[in-house]
């Protein structure tokens, strides 16, 4: 419904976002509890600022939140913003296609690709290429939800990705990622020095500050969903480290909010506060050194590695490695290059 990440230009006049009839068996229900059944991916809480704002029509007429919806009711939501076309439409754009078979592919993803067409990437994205690239396959529709990506990663985190090709092929693949059978590693360089290993539980939801990230709650909380994140560490360069991250759940911002959580933000990354210069020396050229490491990789320094599951049509456990990007890999080179001495 409304967002605050929209820029649409708006006006008095309302346009048509849903339309839907009661049924002629439908029981006297509120008109809030009545969308919260039929509206994808909203809150009772939306509806009822809609409702409030007389986005809210049954009939010709506006009502309130506490309107008892009836058979044969027609029930409206207008907005007073045009309502965008969100069909994913083929786009030739290339793709790293690590596996293909029947049933599903698995792509790795460049840094400052979108996996998905959401307000202000409506094209571009990863989901536009993969329609493309099975855009002669007529069973495949990129508009249905019971194909295409499996999972998700963040725009400028790179790696591992696997696209269902097949309703079949993704519930199965699905179900794996539900009950933590599969297998996702990631290597992330994060500022200071955390213990050799450790693990990283809290709920994670949405900053009320701050919309654009995620924050942790307490494990339990009732707010966020519940998130643990399991690390080691494999490089140590002094003031910033490279860790191995495996996850047992797949939150938005899961290792990115959870460093940042525990002090240790990933480098790069402008959200959680990681293009500040947090560890190291006060002179000049360290800082110097460092915006330097920021433009080699300028992006929060977070790649998913390494993706397993188990073959969703014959049972067979599969297993992928992404190798390092550039941009990472020369950051990397950097860090191991740093010498204090001669930055004094």
């Amino acid at each position: 419904m409304t967002d605050a990440s929209h820029t649409e230009i708006t006006s008095d006049e309302l346009y048509e976002h849903f339309r839907i009839v009661a049924d002629r068996g439908q029981e006297l229900l509120r008109v809030d509890r009545f969308l919260m059944e039929h509206l994808p991916n909203t809150s009772r809480t939306r509806i009822q600022a809609a409702a409030a704002a007389g986005f809210i029509h049954v009939g010709d007429a506006p009502v309130k939140k506490g309107y008892r919806v009836k058979p044969g009711d027609i029930v409206t939501l207008q907005l007073n913003r045009p309502r965008i076309d969100s069909t994913i439409l083929p786009e030739d754009i290339p793709l790293r296609i690590i596996y293909e078979d029947e049933a599903l592919l698995v792509v790795d993803k460049p840094a400052g690709m979108v996996v998905h067409p959401g307000a202000g990437n409506f094209s571009g994205t990863l989901v536009n290429a993969v329609a493309w690239h099975m855009r002669h396959i007529a069973s495949y529709d990129p508009n249905d939800p019971n194909v295409g990506l499996v999972h998700r990663i963040d725009k400028d985190t790179s790696g591992l990705l696997v696209v269902a090709k097949t309703a079949e092929a993704k519930t199965k693949l699905a179900l794996q990622f539900f009950h933590k059978t599969s297998r996702r590693r990631y290597l992330a360089l994060v500022w200071g020095n955390p213990a050799d290993e450790g693990r990283i539980e809290g709920n994670i939801g949405r900053d009320v500050r701050d919309r654009l990230k995620m924050t942790v709650y307490p494990p339990g909380s009732e707010q966020g969903k519940p998130a643990v994140t399991h690390w080691r560490v494999a490089e140590r360069f002094g003031y910033v480290t490279l860790v191995a991250c495996r996850l047992e759940t797949g939150r938005t911002h899961q290792i990115r909010a959870h460093f940042a959580h525990i002090g240790h933000p990933l480098f790069g990354d402008e959200r959680y506060g990681g293009t500040q210069v947090l560890r190291g020396q006060p002179g000049a050229a360290y800082k110097t050194f460092v915006h330097r490491c920021f433009d080699l990789c300028p992006r929060q320094a977070l790649h998913a590695r390494t993706l397993g599951f188990k073959h969703p049509a014959n049972g067979k456990e599969m297993d992928f490695e992404s190798p390092l990007p550039e941009d990472m890999h020369n950051l990397l080179a950097r860090w191991r290059s740093y010498n204090p001495v001669a930055l004094q």
